[in-house]
């Protein structure tokens, strides 16, 4: 009776966990071993496979499109992620704090994050287009940078005499403190605008035009339309890591950042000696994620470059490269590059990965 009850369960088990091991043979591993063979082969979706050994992984490194897609897929890795990791958790350590509306700011915060995709693209597109809300926020700002400057150095003096002043009177006053910065903001605008009432510095018009989708131009080695890609997903992952790091801040006993305070320890010291040495653990999830999703981009490709006309060579990625050599435009698919290039991808996230935990941030935090 026991033995029937024990094979029961076992069977209600693997009854349970059933789905889960068919989807993962099914559409992982037995996908998989055919990725693998039809990288080895010549194979176009309507003719049997034909062995060709390596001739596709060669062709793969000869090709100046894989090229370009690798480089942008790297470097599209590395700003994105060192990007998101970093605000995110500024973004965390400020919420963290007991702030009036504290709930209020982290949803605000959160939002974009639930924006799909396809939205946030098309914003991309209405945002960053010719005559879109960035170049007129640049032409604008190019156009009173000087009443700008003048601005910030007028803050600059009043906040170091009013500091200057309250600490003669014997009050350990930081530089950064709220009610003087509010005090020393409106007197510099008021002072700015009164400069600029009387014609100084005189006004000037510039208009930025710049093609963000349309151009082949680069910076920083980046075609435009790929830093325009950067900003957007920058934007739209950050919140997601914010919660996750704020999971993490709460887990760190405040009796510890109450004994350094006692011991004199700054706030930088102890955001460097406590906060993040407990936090490595979650910066490790953190960056992980972020080098996984950042080396598998391809929606926002898609979208950019069809909706937004971007040049192929500005926005190409491997993950995209796949894509289109498995459906070509007016062309037989390769199936067989196709595979090499998705192995390639695959081999490449799998080794960043390890070389991050290797030489980066590990999973193990202080015991």
């Amino acid at each position: 009776m026991r033995f029937k009850a024990r094979t029961l369960e076992g069977f209600y088990a693997l009854l349970l966990i059933f789905p889960f091991v068919f989807t993962l043979t099914v559409f992982f591993l037995y996908a998989f071993l055919r990725t693998l063979f039809f990288s080895f082969s010549d194979y176009d979706l309507f003719k049997p496979p034909q062995w060709v050994g390596l001739r596709n992984y060669l062709r793969l490194f000869q090709d100046p499109l894989f090229l370009i897609a690798l480089k942008h897929t790297l470097a599209y890795s590395v700003i994105v992620t060192s990007l998101q990791t970093a605000l995110a958790l500024l973004l965390a350590v400020s919420l963290n704090r007991p702030l009036r509306g504290v709930t209020f700011f982290r949803t605000v915060y959160y939002l974009p994050s639930v924006v799909s995709t396809a939205a946030a693209s098309l914003l991309l597109l209405w945002l960053f287009q010719r005559t879109g809300v960035v170049n007129q926020g640049l032409s604008l700002m190019l156009s009173y940078l000087p009443h700008l400057l003048i601005g910030a150095g007028l803050f600059v003096l009043l906040q170091c005499l009013q500091v200057f002043w309250r600490r003669r009177q014997g009050f350990p006053t930081p530089f950064w403190d709220p009610g003087l910065a509010l005090a020393s903001l409106a007197l510099a605008f008021l002072g700015m605008y009164a400069l600029g009432h009387l014609g100084w510095p005189p006004a000037r018009e510039v208009q930025v035009d710049i093609p963000w989708f349309t151009s082949r131009a680069t910076l920083l080695g980046l075609p435009y339309p790929l830093w325009a890609i950067i900003l957007m997903n920058t934007y739209t992952t950050i919140p997601t890591f914010m919660v996750i790091f704020l999971a993490g801040l709460k887990g760190i006993p405040r009796t510890l950042y109450e004994a350094a305070a006692l011991d004199g320890a700054t706030s930088w010291t102890m955001f460097w000696r406590i906060t993040l040495p407990l936090l490595r653990p979650v910066l490790f999830l953190v960056i992980t994620l972020g080098l996984i999703g950042t080396l598998q981009l391809f929606d926002q490709v898609l979208f950019v470059g069809g909706a937004g006309g971007a040049p192929l060579e500005s926005t190409i990625t491997l993950a995209y490269y796949v894509y289109g050599n498995v459906f070509p435009a007016g062309a037989s698919p390769r199936v067989g590059l196709a595979s090499a290039a998705a192995l390639v991808l695959a081999v490449l996230t799998l080794a960043i990965v390890l070389l991050q935990r290797r030489f980066g941030v590990g999973e193990r935090g202080w015991s």
